[in-house]
C-alpha cells in the first residue's frame, strides 16, 4: 500500500512538472475564440472605442481626433451601407496607417442571423477582399450588423476564425440619442473593473465631434487606456487572419 501511495504521488509530481507554466495572459488569449460572443474588455483599465456603418465622410476627420488624442480605436466597416467602400479608400488606408484597427460589420448589413452559411461566408469574403485590395489584411474580427447572433451565424464565423464583438455599453446614437446623454451612460457605467466596449457609429456628426473628444477626455481622468478591441481582449496581436495576401488589380468596384 506504501509503494503503491508512493508511486501514485511520483506520477502526480512528474505530470504537474510537464505541465506548461501559463501566465494569467495566456489564459485570456486562449478565451479569444472565434464564433464566441466577446461584449467587454477582459483586463482593466482600458476604454476600446469602437465604431460601426463606416467608411464614411467622417472617417478621415475622425482618424485626426482620435490620433490628436493619443487613442486607439477600431472601425467595424462594412461593403456597401454607405456607398462603395473603394470610394473612401483615402480614409481606409489612413486609419490603417495610424494603427486603428480595421474589421468586418458585413458587405451589405443585413441580418445575418437569417442567412445560410455560404451567404455569411459571401458577407465576409467580400469585405475580406476589398481590405486585402486596399490595406493588406484581412480583419479576424467582426460586429454583426442589428448584434444579430441567431441562426448560422456563429457556427460560420468559428470556422471562418473570427472573434464576435458586441458591445457592453450603447452610445444610443443610432436612435437619436444625444452625444450629452450617451456621456451619461459612460458615466453610469463607470470606469471602474474590465474595460468597456461600446456601441458607436462614425456616420453621426455627433459621435465623431461631441462623443468621441469628450470620450478622449473622459479616459484621460480616469486614467484608462485608449486601444482596440483585440488589444482590450488579451489579443493584440491577432487582429487580422495569418497569412500574406496578394491584392487584386484595380480599378475595383463593389
Amino acid at each position: 500500500m506504501l509503494a503503491e501511495t508512493l508511486t501514485m504521488g511520483l506520477l502526480l509530481i512528474t505530470s504537474a512538472n510537464a505541465l506548461p507554466v501559463m501566465s494569467p495572459l495566456d489564459y485570456v488569449k486562449r478565451a479569444v475564440n472565434p464564433g464566441v460572443v466577446i461584449r467587454q474588455c477582459t483586463q482593466p483599465s482600458m476604454l476600446a472605442l469602437a465604431y460601426d456603418d463606416g467608411p464614411y465622410t467622417y472617417t478621415s476627420q475622425l482618424v485626426d481626433i482620435l490620433d490628436k488624442g493619443g487613442a486607439k480605436a477600431t472601425f467595424f466597416w462594412c461593403g456597401t451601407l454607405y456607398g462603395c467602400i473603394y470610394r473612401q479608400e483615402a480614409a481606409v488606408k489612413k486609419a490603417y496607417a495610424s494603427g486603428h484597427q480595421v474589421a468586418s460589420h458585413s458587405w451589405s448589413h443585413n441580418r445575418m442571423g437569417s442567412m445560410n452559411a455560404n451567404q455569411i461566408r459571401t458577407e465576409m469574403t467580400r469585405v475580406e477582399d476589398a481590405l486585402v485590395n486596399m490595406v493588406g489584411v484581412k480583419p479576424a474580427y467582426m460586429r454583426p450588423p442589428y448584434l444579430d447572433t441567431g441562426g448560422q451565424f456563429l457556427n460560420t464565423m468559428k470556422t471562418m476564425n473570427y472573434k464576435v464583438i458586441t458591445n457592453d455599453i450603447d452610445s444610443g446614437d443610432w436612435n437619436n440619442v444625444s452625444p450629452q446623454q450617451a456621456q451619461q451612460r459612460f458615466q453610469q457605467a463607470g470606469a471602474r473593473g474590465n474595460g468597456h466596449i461600446p456601441l458607436m457609429h462614425e456616420v453621426y456628426p455627433g459621435t465623431v465631434n461631441t462623443l468621441t473628444p469628450w470620450l478622449i477626455n473622459w479616459a484621460n481622468q480616469n486614467n484608462l487606456k485608449l486601444v482596440t478591441v483585440a488589444e482590450c481582449v488579451g489579443d493584440p496581436d491577432g487582429s487580422y487572419q495569418p497569412g500574406n495576401w496578394t491584392a487584386k488589380v484595380g480599378p475595383y468596384n463593389c
